[in-house]
């Protein structure tokens, strides 16, 4: 079947192109080139309308443990927000954390085709990819959290020099869990929290190993770039949250002495110690570091205002965080010898000082970060908020006088201390199209998706131009993927299996006798039964069916 999109004004960074008049044609499901004699089954004509490449999630916590013990926790969530089944739709419910279906229909209908689950520890491995079969529409993967499981660190801590042995240890792990990147998160903190440390800084000391987060960090930096994976280390660093966040966070660029990197959710890293409350922002700061170390990208992890879930493998930080949870509940566990987590409730409300005062350090790391190409848009979903709130976060990026009126509203103290005011940066949608779609795409290794070129996965959102950009982005007139139309106006229209992306999809490593043994001692079960074999992934999808 050929499909042509025609007349629309094109926005495909990759390409260079920024509102241009262009027709697009479709076959097989990837763009193709004009035919010369064919004419097109069907004809879209898009005059007038926004085209941009499907959009690309690169950190939403939507599958695994934590998901699970969210809904668990946040029941309210799923009694308050029932949604029901239609002619083509399963029934479902959730705002805060969707049912696995439903957060595969509400990318889709906002016009995103392909997200990645950011934590996958590898004991919860099979039940990530259990749920992305039941997620509909979009692509998916996931980052194996690594840094604080026992075969690592006792390996880094038997050798000086581990490099080989680190880099067979997370080819593997990430051949066996069917990942696409590596993920850290608090290096050696969740480790250190079973030996009832409740803290650790770049150059503490885990008691359990004697290490530093500094050493595991700059080793698993290496191997993961050593080992030529698309996307290099993916981290969550020390002090999430904590008041003087911004000098770890700094210390840490320093460390990784130039080793590509990305920084997650780096507003929660962002705080400064200044001030009466001992509490300020650092985004000035960390903007001028990341503009300074082209090794580096990010993305922000926007906070917004609401009720949310926050759901994390850093145990030290969300125990730190009980008493603050809303309602009071919170589970907390350890995983394994892998890692652990913690869950609990919150509400960001514009009147905290605190609050206020985070969400217009994200904004600050948004408007002051030269590059567009390495920043990229998240709300560390849902951590920072749901993704349901994406389009709102674009109209804060795009329009100033809508960012003004939102910084009127918040706590006076917070709005002064933020300096948010005096920047008049607006982000245009060629760079909109950056951050949402051609950044992530570039920084994951994703060749064939994130831009509008011949052989590219035929993924493509279009929206009517509005001057509210949050109306315009919150329901698309069209959603393709894989060039069938998927959505119309925000609703689902048709639905199609979503694709899993992994790093090294073509062969399974070999595990050395040491580290296998090292497995084995740790875990409940082998090493050898382990990996995820495609015949498992080919039953997960059969049983799945068109979700």
């Amino acid at each position: 079947m050929l499909l042509e999109l025609k007349h629309g004004r094109v926005y495909d960074p990759t390409h260079g192109i920024d509102g241009e008049p262009r027709t697009l044609h479709v076959r097989n499901g990837r763009l193709c080139a004009p035919p010369r004699t064919a004419r097109p089954d069907q004809v879209y004509n898009l005059r007038g309308l926004v085209v941009m490449p499907g959009g690309i999630d690169p950190h939403t916590h939507m599958a695994g443990g934590k998901s699970n013990l969210g809904r668990l926790l946040l029941h309210e969530d799923h009694r308050d927000h029932p949604v029901a089944g239609g002619r083509l739709t399963r029934p479902g419910s959730g705002h805060v954390v969707p049912t696995a279906a439903l957060t595969g229909y509400r990318y889709a209908a906002l016009g995103y085709t392909t997200c990645f689950e950011p934590a996958m520890l590898p004991a919860n491995a099979r039940q990530v990819h259990l749920e992305f079969g039941d997620m509909p529409i979009i692509d998916k993967g996931c980052y194996v959290l690594l840094g604080n499981d026992d075969v690592l660190l006792e390996t880094l801590a038997a050798s000086r020099h581990p490099g080989q042995a680190i880099r067979d240890y997370v080819a593997w792990m990430v051949a066996a869990t069917r990942a696409q990147a590596v993920k850290i998160v608090n290096p050696g903190g969740i480790n250190a929290f079973k030996y009832n440390q409740r803290s650790l800084d770049l150059d503490e000391r885990n008691r359990g190993y004697g290490l530093s987060p500094r050493h595991i960090l700059v080793e698993l930096a290496r191997a993961v770039h050593e080992l030529g994976l698309p996307h290099p280390l993916h981290i969550h660093g020390c002090n999430l949250g904590a008041p003087g966040s911004v000098d770890t966070s700094l210390r840490t660029i320093t460390a990784l002495e130039g080793i590509p990197a990305h920084l997650t959710h780096l507003q929660f890293h962002a705080y400064g110690n200044a001030g009466k409350r001992g509490f300020s922002p650092g985004g000035h700061q960390l903007a001028a570091a990341v503009n300074n170390h082209p090794n580096l990208t990010i993305d922000a992890g926007q906070l917004m205002f609401g009720q949310t879930l926050t759901a994390s493998g850093d145990t030290m930080h969300q125990y730190a965080a009980r008493e603050h949870a809303r309602p009071r509940r919170m589970i907390c566990m350890d995983i394994e010898c892998e890692a652990g987590c913690g869950v609990l409730p919150f509400r960001y409300r514009e009147a905290s000082f605190v609050n206020a005062l985070q969400w217009a350090v994200g904004l600050q790391l948004y408007l002051l970060i030269d590059d567009p190409w390495r920043i990229f848009m998240t709300t560390d979903h849902p951590n920072g908020g749901p993704f349901t709130v994406y389009p709102k976060l674009i109209r804060l990026l795009m329009d100033r006088s809508f960012r003004e009126q939102q910084l009127a509203e918040i706590h006076p103290e917070a709005a002064a201390m933020s300096e948010l005011r005096g920047l008049q940066r607006e982000y245009s949608l060629y760079e909109i199209a950056i951050i949402t779609r051609a950044g992530p795409a570039r920084s994951l290794g994703l060749q064939d998706r994130g831009h509008l070129g011949r052989g590219a996965v035929a993924d493509i959102a279009v929206y009517r131009p509005q001057r509210d950009a949050e109306r315009m982005f919150s329901a698309p007139e069209y959603v393709f993927k894989n060039g069938q139309l998927v959505a119309r106006r925000g609703r689902i229209v048709a639905l199609r299996d979503g694709q899993l992306l992994e790093a090294l999809p073509d062969g399974m490593p070999k595990l050395s006798r040491p580290l296998e043994r090292r497995y084995n001692d740790s875990h409940a079960g082998a090493a050898h039964n382990f990996p995820i074999s495609n015949d498992e992934l080919a039953e997960i999808n059969s049983q799945a069916g068109i979700c």
